[in-house]
């Protein structure tokens, strides 16, 4: 089955660019096009891609607004597009609901790679910049108050509190099983449990949810 895409991007020959090269995969297809974000959101409703690779600057409505109304909207997965890697906006991007970015001058089999490992339900967010990425994250956001870990992450277990913890500390699923001592596939089952109970998307989102909840502080280790 092919990933059915949605690129939108203002800049013609970088949207006509990353369709071509997408579009050219077995299994990969290229739904539609959107020149700014009003037309990225209509195009997600008309055609209901599994993924929208996004511009985060926009004409007519910015992608940050265009990604928040697609996540709240569906279960579309948004993959970001910006110019620099710590740029501004990323922080705002992941609080939208973005499963992670690109920098737009990305190469070719990345941009392929970064396509199928978020459309298949991962981050794409490295474990080595997760952790910085987070932390400068809730240091712009101190201004808004910390929900205690007792209200917010209160329905986890004890075991799921430390799978979250070790997400939010960059750990692969190989890496938390090792240090739990316990299969891939049980921390697959915690990793799952821990999305469940706190209704969020994926990794990224768990990684946020630690540090507002209080599970990690920002720039501890």
């Amino acid at each position: 089955m092919s990933v059915r895409v949605v690129v939108a991007d203002d800049q013609e020959l970088v949207r006509a660019g990353f369709s071509m090269i997408l579009d050219a995969q077995p299994d990969i297809e290229v739904v539609a096009e959107a020149g700014d974000g009003e037309q990225a959101v209509a195009a997600v409703r008309a055609h209901g891609p599994d993924l929208l690779l996004l511009d985060i600057r926009m004409p007519v409505m910015d992608g940050i607004e265009a990604a928040r109304i697609v996540c709240a909207e569906s279960g579309c997965r948004v993959l970001m597009l910006t110019t620099f890697d710590l740029d501004d906006y990323v922080y705002d991007a992941l609080r939208a609901g973005a499963s992670g970015f690109l920098l737009k001058d990305v190469r070719r089999d990345d941009l392929i790679h970064a396509v199928r490992v978020v459309a298949a339900g991962e981050s794409l967010l490295a474990p080595s910049v997760t952790t910085k990425l987070i932390a400068e994250f809730t240091a712009r956001t101190v201004a808004r108050p910390a929900v205690p870990p007792t209200e917010r992450l209160g329905v986890l277990t004890a075991r799921e509190q430390e799978t979250l913890r070790m997400i939010a500390r960059g750990l692969s699923n190989a890496e938390i099983a090792q240090a739990m001592v316990v299969s891939e596939h049980t921390v697959k089952t915690h990793v799952s449990n821990v999305l469940t109970k706190l209704g969020l998307r994926d990794r990224v989102q768990a990684v946020i949810a630690a540090y507002e909840g209080g599970l990690i502080v920002p720039g501890a280790g």
